[in-house]
């Protein structure tokens, strides 16, 4: 019998992860954009020592938390700390996390083969609430009474990786288990599971949904993560789950996803391309702060200072989110993941999804539809119908597709990078509130004069 592997997170505080279908690998194009590069034109003419790449990591950790953006950036971005560690307790308790690597008797290596019983444990350190808290374990047993042996009653989603349970561990801790298929030994899935222990055991942000553990026994594949009770954007987009999502709340998602990324670009040692960005990946909390899951096809992205510009790679994503210069080229690059946020702000804008297959042709890709209604001057249109149309939305609108288009262009080198796409939303955000703080005060001024009238 097969030793079972496991991996232990130093538990945290955080809110179930929960994976939508549709993703897949291409090996070839599978839809093109020229019609978008019209409008883009039309509209603006690690192997060395761990103890070293740990200290290296904290030490790129600390400057990069408290580097300001560029000049331009406005203040409120500037004063942002959402591009930092989580939490202040969590930039202290770095510097003391002992990472532990346990080797089998060949005392080989520090990268767990599959098959080995290797993992990593870490230290205790102190949670965002100030506990002290120490490594959250759990077996296989564990995880089966917390399951009820995996029934359907605990079931909360279910992805090309597997299905997702919600679960309370021995201790109390609400998890979201990720189980996956039996087909695991499929190449794909394998890969999909060790991409995304291998990234969420390496970040830690506010945005990103926190990683607790796994286990691997015989032919069990288990990953723990923090569960987010409030389901995906796409399914408030969809109404799903209750009450429509206004426009002040979309913009609030859009810059925490926009954090979340560029955290993953630029703020960790090695930065990640997360290659999946979509509705049905970003989670919802109870106060609507959204969090980035699912890592499976998460890849390194290129060291910056070797001169190495892409990874050639084959093509994995989701239908309607794809870069076409990835798809065409196999070059991988953090700026694919630009393009999906820019199908993302038009999928929160219009409420749609990237690809309508019951509208008409020229309706049934989203991105492409909504950026020809904007260079046509018609961008009202885009606007999710449920919103209403007040001056505070309409500004919002124009702005968050201006930003779409720029993220959308055909061409790499075109889009912006997401630091600056956080700090353009930052300022759209801003000008929304002050306009929606005048609009509300122009309203009260007009009923208190109406009240006086009839008095």
């Amino acid at each position: 019998m097969k030793s079972p592997s496991t991996y232990s997170r130093p538990r945290s505080s955080g809110s179930a992860h929960q994976t939508t279908p549709d993703r897949f690998g291409y090996s070839s194009s599978s839809y093109a954009s020229s019609e978008v590069s019209a409008i883009q034109n039309q509209k603006s003419n690690s192997g060395g020592n761990p103890v070293a790449a740990a200290a290296r990591s904290v030490a790129a950790l600390f400057v990069s938390c408290f580097t300001p953006p560029e000049a331009s950036s406005s203040k409120s971005f500037v004063d942002s700390q959402e591009f930092k560690a989580p939490s202040g307790s969590f930039v202290s308790s770095v510097c003391t996390v002992e990472y532990r690597v346990v080797s089998d008797a060949s005392g080989a290596g520090s990268h767990r083969p599959r098959g080995s019983n290797r993992g990593i444990t870490s230290s205790s350190y102190r949670s965002a609430q100030g506990k002290e808290a120490g490594p959250l374990n759990f077996t296989m047993e564990d995880i089966f009474q917390a399951t009820r042996n995996f029934s359907p009653t605990f079931k909360v989603g279910q992805g090309g990786f597997g299905t997702v349970y919600k679960a309370k561990l021995q201790d109390g801790t609400v998890v979201a288990i990720k189980r996956a298929k039996k087909s695991l030994y499929e190449k794909h899935l394998g890969v999909e599971f060790q991409s995304e222990i291998q990234t969420l055991s390496r970040v830690e942000h506010l945005n990103l949904v926190k990683f607790y553990g796994y286990l691997e026994q015989e032919d069990e594949r288990i990953i723990v993560v923090e569960y987010v009770p409030n389901g995906t954007l796409r399914e408030h987009l969809d109404c799903i789950r209750g009450n429509i999502l206004d426009l002040a709340t979309r913009l609030d998602i859009a810059i925490d996803v926009a954090h979340a990324i560029t955290y993953l670009h630029m703020y960790i040692d090695h930065p990640i391309i997360h290659r999946d960005i979509k509705s049905s990946n970003i989670l919802l909390t109870e106060n609507f702060r959204a969090k980035v899951a699912d890592f499976g096809f998460a890849r390194q992205a290129p060291d910056s200072d070797s001169g190495v510009t892409h990874v050639s790679t084959q093509v994995k994503g989701t239908a309607g989110y794809l870069d076409p210069e990835y798809l065409k080229t196999y070059q991988l690059t953090e700026k694919s993941d630009v393009y999906s946020f820019g199908v993302l702000l038009v999928e929160l804008i219009s409420g749609r999804r990237p690809i309508e297959p019951k509208f008409e042709l020229r309706e049934r890709i989203t991105a492409k539809w909504a950026m020809k209604k904007f260079i046509e001057g018609d961008a009202i249109s885009v606007l999710d119908p449920r919103l209403d149309h007040t001056a505070a939305n309409n500004l919002a609108l124009e702005k968050t597709l201006e930003l779409a288009l720029q993220c959308l262009a055909p061409r790499r080198q075109s889009r912006p990078n997401m630091k600056k796409c956080a700090e353009i939303l930052w300022s759209i955000r801003k000008d929304y509130r002050e306009l929606s703080a005048s609009d509300f005060r122009s309203l009260s001024s007009t009923s208190h004069r109406s009240a006086s009238i009839k008095d």
